[in-house]
């Protein structure tokens, strides 16, 4: 008796492991580019494209273990006025492209300088085109690239990030991480006491920090090989968040 229940047990187990060549658990990856003025002139915007491509280019790739998106997304955050709608690019896009050739087209398709830095719209927009796209049950991941400092004309101080809506968000799907890197570190505690939100988890971490990805780049080395940095990627930007409330 003991060995029919192991024998099914293991029939059980085995009948649960997908096969080697199943596609990847269904998850989305939206990319925000913060293509303003200030963040362009601020010394972070290349080195912040450059990591991006790399970011894009390991999770396509599945590699060293990271979570392979079945779809991406990559727009700004902004326009010429408060509530514009952005273009998002679509994983085919991508698709085959090499991290130097990811950065090409990142930089081809957003040449403008934007006045301002909506991250509101930006939220109502992925929103939107999740629920379009009916990816709701899929986790979302929304990685932006920006200083992390909004643009609302009248307001000031520690009011700008109390105003950043996230609602859109919220009951999206039900794991939504929100990640904001090249921050000041002084933006991105503003960014995690005073932002707004329940069930989204918020994950900074600042410019200085994130500049360092370039210490573990092997210069004549493929990127499927690139270990350290993979590694850097992983405890330093991909850090597993926890959720936390700030009403």
């Amino acid at each position: 008796m003991r060995a029919l229940r192991l024998a099914a047990l293991a029939t059980l187990v085995l009948g649960c492991t997908p096969p080697k060549d199943a596609p990847p658990p269904k998850s989305t990856l939206v990319i925000g580019l913060d293509v303003s003025g200030s963040f362009r002139k601020g010394g972070h915007f290349d080195d912040a494209i450059d990591f991006a491509s790399l970011y894009i280019y390991a999770h396509m790739k599945g590699i060293d273990g990271m979570r392979q998106p079945s779809d991406v997304f990559v727009g700004t955050m902004g326009g010429q006025k408060t509530g514009e709608a952005k273009t998002f690019h679509p994983i085919q896009d991508l698709t085959g492209k090499s991290p130097a050739q990811i950065a090409a087209s990142l930089r081809a398709w957003f040449p403008e300088d934007d006045p301002i830095t909506d991250y509101n719209a930006f939220f109502e927009r992925i929103s939107v085109h999740v629920q379009r796209q009916n990816l709701g049950l899929a986790p979302l991941s929304i990685v932006m690239f920006s200083d992390g400092v909004p643009d609302m004309p009248g307001v000031q101080g520690e009011e700008l990030y109390r105003r950043i809506n996230m609602t859109p968000l919220e009951y999206l799907s039900r794991s939504v991480t929100v990640r904001l890197l090249y921050a000041s570190p002084r933006v991105a505690q503003r960014w995690e006491k005073h932002v707004p939100r329940k069930r989204v988890r918020l994950w900074t971490q600042d410019a200085d920090v994130m500049q360092g990805w370039r210490r573990h780049v092997l210069s004549s080395v493929r990127p499927e090989q690139q270990d350290s940095l993979w590694s850097w990627m992983k405890n330093v930007v991909d850090f597993r968040v926890r959720r936390g409330k700030v009403i």
